[in-house]
């Protein structure tokens, strides 16, 4: 299902109660972006118990029950997670991974709050979640008189929110201030090959196996850590964070002079951080067009066209990654820059190509 309108975790407490105290909700949204984290605060919030049912292991019997005779009859008795003499929150995750059939059999839960005999408790809320087909997850299409019963909301990845709930959960320092840093790196979209991803929960991972090792943690166990919860790019740029926290050298030492760029092999995820910090700066201080530029931005653009130089000279593919257009082809530094950097350093604009 594609987003017409998204909303960020903040949002979704205020939208959940006008919503779903009222009708079914369905809560759509990349993986590990805090979806059911969000679903239980919200029944807590509430005062309900949260009941979790994970559309892929069910069957439709699972729902509906297992019949008894009863005077003669069959009489289907459902299930005790769901059969409860007291409001709850019954909060339906993955539910369009479910197969058809158990789709199906959430029909008169969802929209007639009942299975058979049996109806939820006055004040009961119903919710379900699911990652989108566009997530390389497991999603079944939803059946059009399922999606009509539902009303939609699409979540988004909020930095801003994450950072604001990181700080009251403990999540590691060097998590907090590399994410203040680079924003970002937050959330990236999930890969089509079986790789990590970075997620607010894989960084929440990391956060825990940070802890976990504490002050004694070395160089090759971060890399393992890093590289198993994350992005590539972002790993290798949260290593060369951490050495820049460890070793007091920062961008700023660079851009001044008083610190080359780092020349050794092993640290060239210090090199690849440095570099994408750079990156970050020239983005930010370099104007769109060039006859707008002080006379500040004129020094910035002639010590930055040194930098790259230097940079080139220790690496060409590491120099490559400050001028790189976006992941849709978009050039991202001005124009003018990029003509003057192929004038004056031709070996790193072919090597862009």
């Amino acid at each position: 299902m594609q987003a017409a309108v998204t909303v960020t975790p903040s949002r979704i407490p205020e939208l959940l109660l006008g919503l779903a105290t009222v009708r079914p909700v369905f809560l759509w949204g990349a993986p590990g972006i805090g979806k059911s984290s969000l679903v239980r605060e919200f029944a807590e919030s509430l005062g309900l118990e949260c009941v979790s049912l994970l559309g892929t292991q069910l069957a439709p019997e699972d729902l509906i029950g297992v019949p008894q005779i009863r005077d003669g009859r069959s009489v289907f008795c459902p299930p005790e997670a769901i059969a409860r003499d007291e409001p709850y929150c019954l909060f339906l995750d993955e539910l369009n991974a479910a197969t058809p059939d158990v789709q199906k059999a959430f029909y008169s839960l969802i929209l007639d709050r009942r299975i058979g005999d049996y109806e939820l408790p006055g004040g009961s809320i119903v919710i379900g979640a699911g990652n989108r087909a566009t997530d390389n997850a497991l999603a079944r299409p939803i059946a059009s008189a399922l999606v009509n019963r539902l009303t939609h909301v699409h979540l988004e990845a909020s930095a801003k929110d994450w950072l604001k709930w990181a700080a009251g959960n403990d999540i590691h320092p060097w998590v907090v201030d590399h994410l203040t840093d680079r924003p970002d790196h937050l959330w990236s979209k999930p890969p089509k090959t079986e790789e990590p991803f970075s997620t607010p929960r894989s960084w929440h991972m990391l956060s825990d196996a940070l802890h976990s090792f504490g002050r004694d943690l070395d160089e090759d166990t971060l890399a393992v850590l890093a590289h198993g919860t994350l992005t590539p790019t972002h790993a290798t740029a949260f290593r060369g964070y951490v050495k820049i926290v460890r070793s007091r050298y920062g961008i700023e030492a660079v851009l001044k002079g008083d610190a080359p760029w780092p020349r050794r092999v092993e640290d060239r995820d210090l090199l690849y951080y440095l570099a994408d910090s750079f990156r970050g700066r020239l983005v930010k201080e370099l104007p769109t067009v060039r006859e707008h530029m002080s006379a500040k931005g004129r020094q910035t653009a002639y010590r930055a066209k040194s930098l790259l130089v230097q940079l080139a000279e220790i690496s060409v593919e590491v120099a490559q990654t400050v001028i790189a257009a976006d992941a849709d082809g978009n050039p991202v530094l001005p124009a003018w820059f990029l003509v003057e950097a192929a004038r004056d350093m031709p070996r790193l604009v072919e090597a862009r190509r």
